[in-house]
């Protein structure tokens, strides 16, 4: 099993920027192509970002685009999501996913929230 923790959220104000640390263990990480998804009272888990095995794939969500910078480091095992221009929208909490052809990992999750 991979296992998956989430680090760096906490409170922002608007504007500002906050970096999330995913760190994986148990498992190949070059394995796994990596996401971030986030999730508010109510609403569906979305995708915010996603990197292939090898980073030469990178996909964002229409509303992050220009702010938000997925990046991942292999040999560290870890992946990591630069949040700039923060707004009060983005607040959520945030997952870490690892995903193979044949499984899907999920961490705990971190808590972001963006004050005026």
């Amino acid at each position: 099993q991979l296992h998956l923790v989430e680090s760096g959220g906490g409170l922002v104000q608007a504007g500002g920027s906050l970096r999330l640390s995913c760190a994986a263990s148990g498992r190949t990480f070059s394995s796994y192509a990596m996401g971030w998804f986030r999730q508010s009272p109510g609403k569906e888990r979305d995708v915010v970002a996603a990197i292939s095995r090898s980073g030469s794939t990178i996909y964002y969500g229409d509303s992050v685009k220009g702010r938000f910078t997925i990046s991942r480091d292999n040999a560290k095992n870890m992946v990591y999501l630069q949040m700039n221009s923060l707004k009060s929208e983005d607040t959520a909490g945030y997952y870490c996913n690892a995903r193979s052809f044949w499984e899907d990992f999920w961490g705990q999750g971190t808590q972001v929230t963006v004050s005026l």
